[in-house]
């Protein structure tokens, strides 16, 4: 890891669970992180579990993934502040359980989930790769999916996953996606 001490990674839904462990992880291994997450608060509540030494190299950042306005300020307050991007962690996601493919009036909680899934992590992937392309740096994206992006999983009533399982099948495909994009590029 010596080779990332004091490089950026951006990690999105740093907010709990999984975004926030890899955050902590991170900065204890001497990165500098930028915790993305609507509920800031939450991401800068995690430093109280590092050690106070390496706590200013967390950076909380309120940033709704679901809006790209939001994103590309984001992304540019990143370049202006930290100096750009090395690693991008897209590990923000949303299900709502609640709602079924076939229920009236499900569409905000679709668009919330193909939003967050895919279109957040297409327009992250975007704004980071132009801040690794300026500064010349041989970045790395990290997307962080689900077992229901392979098979889709049998649910019991009265949960659904509704258009969840799609999305992440999506995650899937633009993992590989980008994978092509990005070895023409020289980066990762």
């Amino acid at each position: 890891m010596d080779r990332w001490v004091n490089k950026v990674a951006v990690v999105t839904g740093a907010s709990s669970g999984i975004g926030a462990g890899i955050a902590k992880d991170l900065v204890r291994a001497g990165m500098i992180v930028v915790g993305l997450a609507r509920k800031v608060k939450k991401v800068e509540e995690l430093k109280d579990d590092l050690p106070e030494k390496v706590r200013d190299n967390l950076h909380a950042v309120k940033c709704d993934v679901m809006k790209e306005e939001e994103i590309i300020q984001t992304f540019e307050w990143i370049g202006e502040n930290v100096g750009g991007v090395d690693v991008l962690v897209n590990n923000a996601g949303f299900l709502d359980t609640s709602v079924r493919l076939i229920d009236e009036n499900n569409s905000a909680a679709i668009y919330n989930t193909i939003n967050t899934n895919i279109m957040g992590l297409i327009l992250c992937t975007r704004e980071a790769f132009k801040t690794m392309k300026k500064g010349s740096f041989v970045g790395h994206v990290i997307n962080i999916n689900s077992v229901a992006g392979h098979i889709v999983p049998q649910t019991v009533d009265p949960y659904t996953l509704n258009v969840y399982p799609a999305s992440k099948f999506a995650v899937t495909a633009l993992t590989e996606m980008f994978r092509q994009e990005f070895y023409k590029e020289s980066s990762k």
